[in-house]
């Protein structure tokens, strides 16, 4: 492999990390070296899932949620400072990875300072719209200034209709110059006996994480149902063990997880893009519970709720009585998408 890719996702829950690896696994199928940089759990996972891969850590932005929805706004104004200056760190680091390593190009998945003004640069997201309530038009100028920096943008879904990210993919109006690839996913779909009727599929930033789990436990440890437990804690190793009718896990990886996904009836997890994307391609059931505060996971389980595929509700209002009328809504489908990764990665020989 005589050409290099940096590949760097924001370390914000798993998402961004996960809907990363079929682009690492394209890079490396058309002879292109990945280097995965990041930090946290994102980085721990991709090191476990390529662990002959050169990695890099990057800055941390530090985010913190309110334990109050009500409070998300707020805290996300406290975090602002701290995320300035990851973005400002993350930019000395990349140009002293630049200057240590020839690389023909970066992939960015939501972190605004990896670019490089030499490097060809491209820009993943799903949110050209980014929802924050009154100051929807605020943040989402603020976004599209960094994106605009970049020399491309990847949006993760289909160009038109029918699609999964609304108008957070498909704003009204954008000068952002965007390359629509269809869906990602890490996942095949495969017809397989089930084993659980219920997965508890969780992730994302804490203390929400843990105050999903915990209400979950408190619901499921009384059922006669057979359950199994992804906590999404990604740990030095990966454990698995039983609490009454509850297989639990503290992650699985790759094929593991593909297969309990396959293998269970019913999927509740958040409704975080990458999620929803993945439970798409395994023409899931699922059940929805957004993370408080968070308006585009908000956004996106409302628009699913409404269009008859996928029931949710906030965090505080879960009760199993809640799973009662799944069978009225259709559950996730597949869009069937071919991404001409050659053709993509051709743009990295274009400067």
């Amino acid at each position: 492999m005589d050409k290099k890719v940096l590949v760097a996702p924001l370390n914000w829950g798993l998402g961004h990390a996960t809907r990363c690896i079929p682009i690492i696994n394209a890079l490396m199928h058309e002879g292109i070296e990945p280097v995965i940089a990041s930090d946290g759990v994102a980085l721990s996972l991709l090191k476990k899932e390529f662990p002959t891969l050169q990695t890099k850590e990057l800055p941390s932005y530090n985010i913190e949620y309110s334990k109050k929805a009500s409070n998300f706004k707020l805290k996300m104004l406290l975090n602002s400072p701290k995320i300035a200056h990851a973005i400002s760190a993350e930019k000395k680091v990349v140009k002293k990875f630049i200057e240590e390593e020839k690389f023909s190009g970066i992939i960015s998945d939501n972190r605004m300072g990896v670019r490089h003004k030499s490097i060809p640069s491209v820009f993943i997201t799903h949110q050209l719209t980014v929802l924050s309530g009154k100051t929807t038009s605020f943040s989402t100028k603020v976004h599209n200034k960094y994106i605009k920096k970049f020399d491309l943008c990847w949006v993760p879904d289909m160009a038109d209709d029918p699609n999964l990210s609304g108008e957070l993919g498909h704003p009204k109006k954008s000068s952002v110059p965007v390359t629509y690839l269809g869906p990602l996913s890490r996942f095949e779909y495969r017809v397989v006996p089930k084993k659980y009727d219920i997965m508890v599929l969780l992730s994302g930033p804490e203390p929400q994480r843990t105050l999903l789990e915990q209400k979950l436990f408190q619901e499921f440890e009384q059922s006669d149902r057979k359950i199994v437990f992804v906590r999404g804690v990604i740990e030095e190793t990966q454990k698995t063990y039983m609490k009454n009718n509850i297989t639990i896990h503290n992650y699985l990886m790759g094929k593991d997880l593909e297969n309990t996904i396959n293998s269970s009836n019913l999927i509740i997890s958040r409704s975080g893009y990458t999620t929803v994307m993945d439970l798409a391609k395994l023409k899931k059931k699922a059940f929805f519970i957004p993370t408080p505060g968070q308006f585009e996971q908000e956004y996106l389980a409302e628009r699913l709720t409404l269009n008859k595929l996928v029931p949710s509700c906030n965090q505080n209002d879960f009760t199993l009585k809640k799973l009662r009328d799944m069978n009225t809504y259709k559950g996730l489908s597949s869009f069937s998408t071919d991404i001409d990764y050659g053709e993509l990665f051709h743009f990295f020989q274009s400067k």
